[in-house]
């Protein structure tokens, strides 16, 4: 349970499975498995769940408080997901060039990366070339930076009970934006990695927050009918045929996707059933509460390995590598920032899990 100034977030393992299945999908994209070439869909797993969480701990602060702390936010941001980085940027740049004879742009990459530049950096500038991954921490990063304020700004501009229909607006208008971008024939990088036209996902996780949060009777009444619409989440799979490059992606894909992860946040909130079962598998939770420190160390390693092993030596190597090496930069670096940012509380080993991003 994460607790913040009097209010908390009830722990739920299902998340941290979402979490297991949003990158052991990016894992198979990148290690290019047959049938699996629309599996980069992951990502806006990801970007749902983290709106979701992120939005649901703000909203419970403003109604405790009656304000946020940005201060301790931002701190709270910062010390989850920089001290992972910067060890996987520093290995990065130390071992790159021992991997790669030849490569002379590690340390520019790494720059790019750890400024949260490689959303637009990709897009526009080719940068980062080989950290290919960081723009969906970009992408992230910058909605942490946007997303308090605006919040508190609608709050405090919305009616009663309206919080919902603002974002529900703002979702509407970046999806809008983006297949708009794609009908211009923009290309498909410059559409693809930017903040602009992917924070839908992080927005329709906002949007589902805010719903529970404003109009619960709403969610229970669907959440009544939800057998209707699982329909959504099974019908995903076949979205993995959609190739890299694919416009499909762009304009109907990744909203199918936004809608399914939505459906699946939903199922789970009562920690029972099917769904929620399936995503409480143990192995699958480790999995998810290892994605961030995972989704860091892949790339590289998956990048190295397909450049000569068949696609099942990439999944199980690269799966397994990624894993010690997130594991291990977990029980270390990232354990003693996680007790310095909850004030040297409990150690980590004996705090009960919290729902929180991670990702």
């Amino acid at each position: 349970m994460l607790k913040t100034h009097g209010f908390a977030l009830r722990y739920n393992p299902a998340l941290d499975g979402l979490r297991g299945v949003a990158i052991a999908l990016v894992i198979l994209s990148h290690a290019h498995v047959p049938l699996f070439d629309g599996a980069f869909f992951g990502v806006d797993l990801f970007f749902v769940l983290s709106g979701f969480l992120i939005t649901s701990l703000l909203l419970m602060e403003l109604q405790a408080q009656g304000r946020i702390d940005y201060w301790r936010f931002y701190r709270r941001r910062l010390l989850r997901l920089m001290p992972a980085l910067l060890l996987f940027l520093g290995v990065y740049v130390a071992v790159a060039p021992l991997l790669w004879p030849g490569i002379d742009d590690a340390l520019s990459d790494a720059l790019v990366s750890g400024l949260y530049l490689a959303d637009y950096g990709i897009a526009f500038f080719d940068k980062p070339s080989t950290l290919l991954h960081m723009w969906s921490l970009s992408v992230e990063e910058h909605f942490y930076l946007i997303w308090p304020p605006l919040l508190a700004l609608l709050v405090t501009r919305c009616k009663r009970g309206r919080l919902w229909q603002a974002i529900a607006v703002l979702w509407l208008l970046d999806t809008l934006w983006r297949v708009a971008c794609v009908a211009a024939d923009q290309a498909f990088y410059q559409v693809f990695f930017r903040f602009d036209t992917r924070a839908s996902g992080l927005l329709a996780g906002a949007l589902l927050a805010a719903l529970l949060h404003e109009q619960p009777e709403l969610i229970a009444r669907a959440r009544r009918h939800l057998h209707h619409a699982l329909w959504l989440p099974l019908a995903v799979p076949l979205l993995m045929g959609l190739g890299w490059d694919s416009s499909d992606a762009l304009s109907w894909g990744i909203p199918a996707v936004e809608g399914a992860a939505v459906v699946v946040l939903v199922a789970v909130q009562r920690q029972r059933g099917v769904v929620w079962q399936m995503l409480s598998a143990p192995a699958l939770v480790k999995l998810g509460q290892l994605s961030y420190g995972v989704y860091l160390w892949h790339y590289p390693v998956v990048r190295w390995l397909r450049a000569d092993l068949p696609w099942p030596w990439v999944v199980v190597l690269g799966g397994a590598i990624s894993v010690a090496l997130a594991a291990l930069s977990y029980y270390s670096i990232e354990r003693w920032a996680l007790r310095w940012r909850d004030g040297h509380r409990a150690p980590a080993h004996k705090r009960p899990p919290v729902s929180a991003p991670a990702h």
